[in-house]
């Protein structure tokens, strides 16, 4: 049987621990490192130290030898790592830690000069932005696609008329082509949300070192420019303790996955016996272990569930954030795993969504029927008689609502009514208000920018794509 964990003190750590005797209990150790998720950022921190070591050379604050050493180690580091043969020790705490202790083992007392005129606080927060930053440029174009897929079923039923809904009631008939580009349109303005983060976060904390900044003469510049940043941040101190780059990415993947979420609840509604709007194939489904008949929107559900994950994330960072002086605490080594599985949660939701709207089928028939249910073309009787009549539009409102309570009393749609009892409301009715009842009638008549109009919705379908693809 495996030794229990002890609280006994191990050694003193050997890269920090001069001023100290003994080494942390087993439980602090537990509690205090975080290499079970920061190591995922590896490449960064190696492409930092990297960066940091070339400066440090051209610079003459290290030998030429010695960044030569540094660099050769380096990169055995990264191919141990990636060949799964990098080993990982609690008691080295952190990707950074471990990096340098095994660059020691590699090269000897060089190593140790790596770490002149840098710490741990700007070596983090430079890899947590290059992380993101990475992230970022990952995430655009499974967006992108996701707004492909979305244009291309738009233009596929451009004229497919379908109920749209107010208050989960039949409001007006609209085009389903036109309900997708709606979506479009959110997953649009997630994209610039995100795009607007990635350029914020994109300035260097390397070379701001604990919090003061160095006596070194170091190039900040020059580093910044090595790892692809737009400058070095201007401020020592916040350059290690800001993390807003990291909350505005979470608050736009909050947003963006809640935008997911409402389109999986309309799968989930219109895939229903109830609405039969669409099918989605057996790839996006699941059956029951009980009840043969059943096909269960599954994927969709858990795009809406995972909706949860992310705004919790945000919510867990901004908890963490909310009463930390300047500069560095310790609760900040918290802000990485929130990002993390927002991140993660995205790289599943995105193209899973984006895979149900290639894959479900549409039941046009089914949503031409339900839109001329709850007398939808109401609003259009109202505008016909402001036009035809010149009635003002409220007593237009009040003359349909008459209408449409009688053809309620008589179990028909409005057109169901014959003239002369639509005469028995409002003695200017003519015979051509029959031209706008209709369903098909109702959504061409929609022109206005931005409106229904199946015109209108190839139109839109082909500016969406010159904007954004």
């Amino acid at each position: 049987m495996a030794d229990e964990p002890s609280d006994a003190p191990a050694a003193a750590n050997t890269l920090w621990g001069g001023r100290f005797e003994t080494g942390a209990a087993d439980i602090m150790q537990r509690i205090n490192a975080s290499i079970g998720f920061d190591k995922r950022l590896y490449r960064q921190d190696l492409a930092g130290s990297r960066a940091h070591c070339n400066m440090l050379m051209s610079k003459g604050i290290i030998a030429e030898a010695d960044a030569r050493a540094i660099l050769k180690g380096l990169d055995e580091i990264e191919q141990e790592i990636a060949d799964g043969r990098f080993a990982y020790d609690l008691a080295r705490e952190d990707i950074h830690m471990h990096v340098e202790a095994r660059l020691t083992e590699l090269i000897g007392a060089a190593a140790g000069r790596l770490h002149t005129a840098r710490s741990r606080n700007d070596q983090i927060a430079t890899d947590f932005r290059l992380w993101l930053r990475d992230h970022i440029d990952a995430l655009d174009p499974a967006l992108a696609d996701l707004q492909a897929a979305l244009i291309e079923r738009a233009e596929q039923h451009a004229d497919a008329v379908m109920p749209g809904f107010t208050h989960l009631q039949a409001a007006q008939p609209v085009t389903f082509g036109h309900h997708l580009l709606a979506y479009a349109e959110m997953i649009g303005r997630d994209r610039g949300r995100i795009a607007d983060c990635r350029a914020r976060l994109n300035e260097s904390p390397l070379g701001a070192a604990a919090l003061a900044g160095t006596s070194f003469p170091i190039d900040r510049a020059a580093t910044a420019a090595a790892l692809g940043f737009d400058r070095p941040m201007a401020n020592s101190l916040d350059a290690v303790s800001a993390r807003d780059f990291a909350l505005e990415y979470l608050a736009a993947a909050a947003i963006l996955s809640t935008h997911l979420s409402r389109l999986a609840e309309e799968f989930v509604l219109w895939a229903s016996a109830q609405f039969a709007f669409i099918e989605l194939s057996d790839a996006f489904t699941t059956g029951s272990s009980i009840m043969p008949q059943k096909r269960n929107p599954d994927a969709a559900e858990l795009v809406r569930a995972k909706a949860g994950r992310v705004t919790g994330a945000l919510n867990a960072l901004l908890m963490v954030m909310k009463g930390l002086p300047l500069t560095y605490s310790k609760d900040m080594q918290d802000d990485k795993e929130p990002v993390f599985e927002a991140a993660d949660t995205l790289a599943l939701t995105v193209p899973a969504m984006a895979g149900m709207v290639r894959d479900f089928s549409v039941r046009t028939e089914t949503m031409h029927r339900a839109a001329g249910l709850g007398y939808a073309t109401a609003t259009d009787l109202a505008d016909w008689l402001v036009r035809a009549l010149g009635l003002p539009f409220r007593q237009a409102h009040h003359v349909t609502g008459r209408l449409v309570k009688r053809a309620a009393d008589r179990g028909v749609d409005l057109d169901g009514l014959s003239l002369a009892e639509m005469q028995a409301e409002e003695p200017g009715i003519t015979e051509a208000v029959f031209d706008v009842l209709g369903v098909d009638n109702s959504v061409r008549s929609r022109t206005s920018f931005g409106g229904t109009a199946p015109d209108n919705v190839r139109a839109a379908a082909a500016a969406a794509r010159e904007r954004w693809l």
